[in-house]
């Protein structure tokens, strides 16, 4: 047998593919609104209104009756928007109703040097007032790959941030490829931040006060994070991230673990080889589920709502590739099984609504924003 043959039978072993799981039953999806230029995320007003951003720079006030304003909001910060970059998450403070405070995570600078950046502002009659960038990575990356950028409240008004690990090889920083910045606590590249409401670290992180090391990070060896959840009676914490080739992973997230990337994955390069031979360390969280081939992980939701009491406590991860969104079957944190909610198109977000419906933001040129309701 040839040696190239033996090399092929070698990488498609290693890239088996795991069987679809079932199709979910009992649901549909409706269209809510349309005409959103690649949207990136969706955050519910008290009014029942809502903000969405979209991809190229701006953030759209969506009414309570579906109906989508043609003007976008002023005041939105100077966004990068090439690539993966642009204007990305949205969420609101805690305390919203009472400070008007609404939080962007954006990309910014040039395709040779550019960042994840963080800024907040008051949302007062329809318009952004008093724009502040609270954060913005201390290093700069050429190229326009892996921003991360989720944003996520927890009980303290502090905030997760997810850093992506700065993108695939050729690119380089610091004398070697970006992404082994993901294991280095001097680097916020492949991180989780934990942020105070004003953007510093917070002084509960585990490097907090380590010498060497940044003092924001929460945990490490992430690849890139674009979808983050809280289950809010167990207060915890979930991420789903894209491997490269295969080795997309659910993780739950802890202070201070290590989740390998690239040390420790089961991921491969997209020209073929693996990334690493090592599959598992001691001192590496082993991820909860993974997905090979990779279903391009995006937006991630606890469901917590009353239309559909089987899916209650369970998570749903949203699959830029394929067209879907993946029920996760959770028993008190453990994955138990999985089911796939066919869409067909590519799937940005997933969050769960006042209303306690789901709903699905699609990536594309004239996205849509779908609620998935019970069928029958």
């Amino acid at each position: 047998m040839h040696r190239w043959t033996v090399a092929l039978c070698a990488l498609l072993g290693a890239l088996a593919v795991e069987a679809a799981p079932p199709e979910a039953q009992g649901w549909r999806a409706e269209v809510v609104t349309r005409g959103l230029e690649h949207p990136w995320a969706i955050a519910w007003l008290p009014d029942g209104s809502a903000l969405i951003s979209e991809r190229p720079g701006r953030l759209r006030r969506l009414a309570a009756d579906g109906r989508l304003d043609p003007t976008p909001i002023e005041g939105v910060p100077e966004v990068l928007a090439e690539g993966q970059g642009g204007l990305l998450d949205v969420a609101l403070h805690p305390d919203f109703a009472r400070n008007r405070l609404v939080y962007l995570s954006y990309a910014e600078g040039t395709t040779d040097a550019n960042r994840t950046a963080l800024a907040r502002a008051r949302l007062v009659d329809g318009a952004l007032h008093d724009l502040e960038r609270l954060y913005a990575n201390p290093d700069t990356k050429r190229d326009t790959q892996h921003f991360g950028s989720r944003i996520l409240w927890l009980d303290d008004d502090s905030l997760l941030l997810s850093i992506g690990d700065g993108g695939n090889p050729p690119i380089r920083f610091a004398g070697g490829l970006i992404r082994e910045q993901a294991q280095r606590l001097d680097s916020h590249f492949g991180k989780i931040l934990r942020l105070r409401v004003d953007g510093s670290p917070h002084p509960d992180n585990p490097w907090y006060a380590a010498g060497g090391a940044r003092a924001a990070i929460h945990s490490l060896g992430h690849r890139n994070i674009q979808g983050l959840a809280r289950d809010l009676v167990s207060g915890r914490v979930w991420a789903n991230e894209h491997g490269a080739r295969g080795g997309d992973e659910l993780n739950r997230i802890t202070p201070g673990a290590n989740y390998g990337w690239p040390a420790v994955t089961t991921s491969h390069e997209y020209w073929g080889p693996a990334i690493s031979n090592v599959h598992q360390r001691a001192d590496v969280t082993a991820p909860l589920l993974e997905w090979t081939p990779s279903k391009a992980p995006s937006g991630l939701a606890y469901y917590s709502g009353r239309h559909f009491p089987a899916w209650r406590g369970d998570l749903f991860s949203g699959a830029l590739k394929f067209g879907e969104v993946r029920r996760i079957d959770l028993e008190d944190g453990v994955v138990v099984g999985e089911e796939r909610l066919t869409i067909g198109t590519r799937v940005r977000d997933v969050r769960e609504g006042p209303d306690g419906h789901l709903y699905v933001l699609t990536d594309a040129p004239d996205g849509a924003l779908l609620r998935i309701v019970p069928d029958g």
